[in-house]
Order: C-alpha cells, then sequence, then structure tokens
C-alpha cells in the first residue's frame, strides 16, 4: 500500500468511527518527516480512543503497523505514526489550541 492508498484509506477509517472534520493533508513537497499528515476531532475523550484503535485494528489485517503511538489511552490528541503517515486525533479543544492545519497552511489539501 504506498503512502497516498495508506491516507486516504486511514481518513475513511476515521470517518467510520465518526471523526468530525477530517483533514488530509500531503506534505511531501514540505517535510522529510513523512508524506501526509491526518487530521481529525472527536467530541469526547472515548471517541477519540475508538477512533484510534479502529484505525490500528484495521490496518494491523492488512499488514499495516504503526511505528509509533502516543495518547490514546488519555483520549485527549492521539497520535498513530506510519511513517510515510502521521495521524492526530484531537479533542476539540486542544484541536483548536495546537492548530495543526495553520501549521501545515502551505500543504495541499486533498479530498477524501
Amino acid at each position: 500500500m504506498d503512502s497516498k492508498d495508506k491516507a486516504v484509506c486511514i481518513a475513511n477509517l476515521a470517518a467510520d468511527k465518526k471523526a468530525e472534520d477530517i483533514i488530509l493533508l500531503d506534505i511531501k513537497k514540505l517535510s522529510s518527516i513523512a508524506d501526509y499528515i491526518i487530521i481529525c476531532t472527536g467530541i469526547s475523550d472515548r471517541q477519540v480512543q475508538a477512533i484510534a484503535e479502529h484505525i490500528e485494528s484495521a490496518l494491523k489485517k492488512k499488514k499495516v503497523v504503526s511505528i509509533g503511538t502516543e495518547g490514546i489511552r488519555e483520549g485527549r490528541w492521539a497520535l498513530i505514526d506510519y511513517g510515510d503517515v502521521i495521524v492526530h486525533i484531537f479533542c476539540e479543544s486542544l484541536r483548536l489550541l495546537y492548530n495543526l492545519e495553520g501549521l501545515w497552511a502551505e500543504a495541499s489539501r486533498l479530498t477524501i
């Protein structure tokens, strides 16, 4: 699975769990840390956890394993790193606080 297919798959998996305001950013030309970043919002700590767990579980079934995760248990900001794709799942207040969309404003947005 190439990085774009993986990113689109992850965005769709987040949508399956009713994630809100899903944004898929192409950062290949801007950074060497990854090819794509997905940012989305869960309306509760439990939903943030559920979205993250759903993504990890579904991708493991496709033999795609993350190289690291952070914050899933707490459920306020979950990060899943797939190397070429980085996933940020926020509660609404932290998404507004950190404003990653603003940080990556020059990135191309892909339609899901």
